[in-house]
């Protein structure tokens, strides 16, 4: 990432540094969650919310920044639990023993149900207007619940083992992946209360971005090392799971992300057109599948 989102990263990380314990009662559930939380990370969905809140020309007030800062709570709580013996099961992550290796499968599952809980609490007691708090409350619960990502992960596990169309495909990794990289975009929208045509062309530039990014992902995994990745690669051929290089091969899965991010691009146009603002800020976001 660039310059621009390196300082995103410094405040979202400063912010959760200083703010976290204080809302934790209990000294090892306290641990557990800070543990995974602090443990590194892009903290690319909070700070594509940051960057949209910028470029609709609002400033990013210490409310905005814990609204957004509730967003990487959930995701982390989703990853704690993604690495569960009941789920991936996975040894590793950014490098470092996951939760349940670290603190037991009992107190993960507690810290990702603190991370869940307090998120929410987090969009609901800032400075932001009421009815922003309660927009941004019922946005994160849809993307985040049983018609979102835990639909998505639901999906992932029925259907393990069970050769899905390219267009299954697609729809389980909008809700798995792409339905949180979508709200993180339109969390900006909804800040700063933008009218209906800009909301559509944000809510579509996020999830094409979203979808990006699990394809990219799926290919990392393929062609990557452990050690470049920080975690477990390859566990997805292994266990049978849906991707895209599985589906469509290498040069297949490379094809679907440029058209996901050609789609993206277009709607970064869009955008720019129908709010008569620049949206440059999201070029700093699509140089990540260069990488």
């Amino acid at each position: 990432m660039t310059k621009k989102v390196a300082q995103y990263q410094d405040l979202i990380n400063d912010y959760l540094e200083h703010h976290v314990r204080a809302d934790v009662d209990q000294e090892t559930l306290s641990a557990s969650m800070t543990y995974s939380l602090m443990a590194g990370g892009k903290r690319l969905r909070p700070a594509l919310t940051l960057t949209t809140t910028e470029m609709l020309g609002a400033p990013i007030t210490q409310s905005v920044l814990k609204a957004a800062c509730a967003l990487e709570l959930l995701h982390t709580y989703s990853l704690i639990h993604d690495d569960l013996p009941a789920m991936d099961d996975d040894p590793l992550r950014r490098g470092k023993a996951t939760n349940h290796v670290r603190f037991g499968a009992g107190m993960a599952t507690l810290a990702g149900d603190g991370l869940l809980t307090l998120a929410f609490q987090w969009l609901s007691e800032n400075g932001l207007p009421v009815v922003i708090r309660l927009r941004l409350v019922q946005a994160l619960a849809e993307a985040a619940g049983p018609a979102g990502m835990v639909a998505g992960q639901a999906r992932d596990i029925h259907y393990t083992g069970r050769k899905l169309s390219l267009a299954e495909l697609r729809y389980l990794h909008r809700q798995k992946t792409g339905a949180l990289l979508r709200y993180a975009v339109e969390a900006g929208g909804i800040i700063t209360n933008q009218s209906e045509p800009v909301m559509a062309a944000l809510s579509s530039f996020g999830a094409n971005y979203g979808l990006a990014f699990q394809i990219y992902d799926d290919i990392l995994d393929l062609t990557s090392t452990p050690e470049q990745l920080g975690k477990a690669t390859q566990k997805d051929a292994g266990e049978n799971k849906n991707t895209y290089p599985s589906l469509l091969g290498l040069a297949g899965a490379k094809q679907q992300l440029e058209k996901a991010l050609t789609a993206a691009r277009h709607d970064q146009s869009k955008l720019a057109a129908v709010s008569q603002r620049s949206f440059d800020g999201y070029d700093e976001f699509l140089a990540y599948f260069k990488a």
